[in-house]
């Protein structure tokens, strides 16, 4: 599935200045190795329902063994340990060192042996924690990335000189110490640094694996369909505490979602959680609902959140218009798009806003080979749309007891007209301010 840098924004993928984004969110990686590239699988979506599938099948199983990988003792500290080990210029080891030999240089290269002892302790548990992980995951022959993963780490741990260190559990013996460090700076060095990038890796995926025990999530139902489907069941944004379930049926029948509401009603957290839902199933990795039920998409587009370019001279308006036509250009290759728009046209008067709103929204519905959800503050325009068959209306409803909002976030059929602007001037004293004005 495709996605552009503004989209990944928009759903909030990455930190910014003033939150944690979901990337952060998500992330429960022991080394920051596997941070980067659990980083880059969520960067990256999948493009085929098989990969896709393979993913789930592989987090279900690294689901399974959560408990094994808490009991693993490898750390950040570990990999960075092993990685210094490798970038540090030691005096030179004998090839073969006797006993006497090996204590008259630990005598004699007090610095290095120390750091040589330190190291090798941390790689012997690294290896004996892979040689663990191995046995566990080697039955697991139905899945083809954990046995590419298996079949990688078990030919590198199939070393003459490795048969014995599972059975290590302290190492006293300096000529011990000494045989297996020169091991593995002089014979084993690239192969231990391939090994580290396959432990990577694993955290990686146990970090997703996490995620989804840790948050709830559910794998979707997918769909092998010429024509787009998303179908969601008590959908959460999880970054919201104690957020409001809602649920959500888009197909070719009904492709057009036209949602409106005042103000902090439940709109933008809304539209971003169904970005958030879509884009995380097509990481293969579960996403915040109960039940999900989708084809594979080809794209995720989202208008959500533009700003004037001062240095151009371009107004918001004027964004907001390349942002649509650009939008345009791309869903109308007949490819299977999801496009989510909110609040269409802030950025000019209400009556250019409202004939530009009916003029893309109507347009817009034609294309049935792609799915939207798009907000506005424009109740007015739905009369001239309700004509359209695919096009349904929710709204968010926004109640008043005495000149309190209470906001139900909950998503509800039909049209809101409700205007809280005039009654927040009010609570929060500005009308009062105004009327006192000399």
């Amino acid at each position: 599935m495709q996605v552009d840098k503004v989209t990944l924004q928009d759903i909030g993928l990455f930190d910014n200045e003033e939150s944690k984004g979901l990337i952060t969110h998500l992330n429960y990686c022991k080394t920051n190795g596997g941070t980067e590239l659990f980083e880059k699988f969520l960067s990256q979506p999948l493009s085929s329902q098989k990969a896709i599938l393979i993913r789930q099948q592989a987090l279900a199983i690294y689901i399974q063994q959560l408990q094994f990988w808490e009991s693993m003792k490898i750390t950040n500290g570990s990999t960075l340990v092993i990685d210094k080990f490798f970038e540090t210029s030691f005096e030179n080891i004998p090839a073969q060192i006797s006993v006497p030999g090996a204590y008259l240089f630990r005598f004699l290269n007090k610095s290095d042996f120390s750091l040589l002892k330190y190291s090798v302790e941390h790689l012997v548990t690294f290896y004996q924690n892979l040689h663990q992980w191995v046995t566990l995951f080697e039955v697991q022959t139905e899945n083809a990335t954990i046995e590419a993963l298996v079949h990688k780490v078990k030919k590198l741990l199939n070393h003459p000189a490795l048969s014995n260190i599972q059975s290590k559990s302290a190492l006293t013996n300096p000529q011990e110490i000494l045989s297996l460090a020169y091991f593995f700076i002089y014979q084993y060095r690239n192969n231990t640094r391939t090994l580290l990038e396959c432990f990577y890796e694993i955290d990686a995926y146990y970090s997703m694996a996490t995620a989804i025990k840790t948050h709830h999530f559910e794998f979707p139902t997918w769909v092998e369909s010429t024509t787009p489907l998303f179908e969601v069941e008590a959908a959460l944004h999880p970054l919201v505490k104690d957020p409001v379930h809602n649920s959500i049926t888009l197909s070719r029948e009904s492709n057009l979602l036209f949602l409106t509401g005042a103000n902090m009603a439940g709109k933008s957290t809304f539209i971003k959680t169904i970005g958030i839902v879509l884009y995380l199933a097509h990481i293969g990795m579960g996403a915040p609902a109960k039940k999900i039920k989708l084809s594979l998409l080809d794209g995720l587009i989202t208008n959500l959140t533009i700003a004037d370019n001062v240095v151009k001279g371009e107004s918001y308006f004027f964004n907001e218009v390349q942002r649509i036509k650009n939008t345009i250009e791309k869903i109308s290759d007949g490819k299977k798009y999801f496009v989510l728009i909110d609040e269409l046209f802030k950025g000019t008067n209400i009556q250019d806003a409202m004939k530009c709103s009916i003029k893309v929204i109507a347009g817009l519905q034609k294309l049935r080979t792609s799915l939207f959800v798009i907000s506005t503050h424009l109740y007015e325009i739905s009369d001239e749309l309700k004509s359209y068959p695919n096009i349904q209306f929710s709204y968010f409803e926004t109640e008043i007891k005495e000149k309190d909002l209470v906001f139900h976030y909950q998503l509800r059929k039909g049209i809101s007209a409700d205007r809280i602007g005039y009654l927040l001037l009010e609570r929060q004293g500005v009308v009062a301010m105004l009327d006192e004005l000399a």
